[in-house]
């Protein structure tokens, strides 16, 4: 049996009539730029977000940058974020001339740890004068706080939160990977993306939301951040040729991605419920092997299940032997970003973030997409088992979430 890591061809088959017919169209009209395509996906999947406003843009990258720019960081500052994620998280600081403080994630969830955070601010950051938050070590202010739902579960947010504005630090998540993903805040289950000041998603083709190539998208609830972006997204004009500042660049999304997005969003409720139903599938026949830390569901949290990633004792032996079967695996993230050599100059090293360090070391992803079938799952899991079956003696890899 052949289990890929992803299957993209199954989900475009469900709805291959509608995208044709979206597509053909867009190709009728010639409206490619901007136009009537566009505008109904923003205003689709704001809705679907439960959000004010959706600016569409290139990429997931360009929607962290756009973020972080409504959001008022400026060149020179810093946002407390992690070092366990994809590096697109600390790029769009790099690309506005900030900076990443990392803070370390909390082991079973893989999210930013709202006790480490509290523990940042508290013991080694200093107000100044102004009142700013200053980072001791680096005497850079710190201004923001970008949380990241890896995996699919969102961050714990209400701690983040209070922690955040009990500093005056504004909040943007990345929610590149969690569409569709909610979390109880005072008793109300929201979606990710409503959960702060600002959030940002990427529509990378294997994305829960995903395009046929790349696109992105902010989601906020306040005009004057939405009117900044569609500013800077479109080469800061207001209308053609007539630019008022110099900060835009061209961030648009175009149209035939958008048509596209909208006809996959239609049913992106019922994916996430069958990568749940996947999950559950997993559990159930890898319940109770101490050798495999399955993913967490903290109570309040929708995880959806971007990836299934579990944490192993020999996660090298078992990504090989489950690829030599026919299985395809994903190694999600290797290296922690305080150890990559982008930011080698940032004075970082191997121990400062124990649980990120971990985490790179054990993790391995599964075969995870809507359409994967139970006796997919049943011959992952028991290939998986085999291995370690006849793998050398355990070691500890950390502990489930509750």
């Amino acid at each position: 049996m052949q289990v890929p890591f992803v299957d993209l061809r199954s989900q475009h088959d469900e709805i291959r009539a509608e995208i044709d017919s979206r597509i053909s169209a867009l190709i009728d009209s010639s409206s490619f730029i901007g136009g009537e395509a566009v505008q109904a996906f923003e205003q689709h999947f704001a809705s679907f977000c439960g959000a004010q406003f959706a600016v569409a843009c290139a990429n997931g990258t360009d929607a962290l940058k756009l973020a972080l720019m409504a959001c008022g960081v400026q060149r020179g500052e810093e946002v407390v974020t992690v070092p366990h994620t994809f590096i697109a998280t600390v790029e769009a600081l790099t690309m506005i001339g900030a900076y990443p403080a990392f803070v370390d994630i909390d082991g079973p969830t893989f999210n930013l740890s709202p006790s480490k955070l509290a523990e940042f601010l508290e013991t080694q950051c200093r107000p100044d004068a102004d009142g700013r938050l200053i980072n001791r070590r680096t005497l850079r202010p710190v201004v923001a706080v970008m949380p990241v739902h890896l995996y699919g579960l969102p961050a714990d947010m209400q701690p983040i939160l209070e922690i955040a504005r009990r500093y005056n630090l504004q909040v943007i998540e990345d929610a590149c990977q969690a569409h569709g993903a909610s979390y109880r805040m005072n008793g109300i289950d929201k979606l990710a993306g409503t959960l702060a000041d600002a959030a940002a998603f990427s529509f990378y083709p294997g994305k829960n939301l995903g395009a046929m190539g790349e696109g992105g998208a902010v989601v906020v609830a306040d005009a004057e951040m939405d009117q900044h972006m569609r500013i800077w997204r479109d080469h800061g004009q207001t209308q053609r040729y007539i630019h008022v500042t110099p900060d835009g660049w061209n961030g648009r999304l175009d149209a035939l991605q958008c048509a596209i997005l909208d006809a996959k969003l239609v049913k992106l409720a019922e994916w996430n419920e069958r990568r749940r139903c996947a999950a559950q599938w997993y559990k159930e026949r890898l319940a109770g092997d101490e050798r495999i830390v399955l993913p967490g569901e903290p109570a309040g949290r929708t995880h959806v299940y971007h990836l299934f990633v579990v944490r192993l004792p020999d996660r090298e032996r078992a990504r090989q032997e489950l690829s030599d079967k026919g299985i395809g695996v994903g190694l999600h993230y290797p290296i922690p970003l305080h150890l990559q050599a982008a930011y080698r100059n940032m004075g970082w090293h191997a121990g400062d973030f124990a649980e990120s360090e971990r985490a790179a070391e054990t993790c391995l992803s599964l075969p995870m997409f809507p359409h994967i079938t139970e006796a997919q799952v049943d011959y992952a899991c028991q290939a998986l088992v085999k291995c370690l079956d006849g793998a050398p003696a355990e070691r500890t890899v950390g502990a489930a979430a509750d």
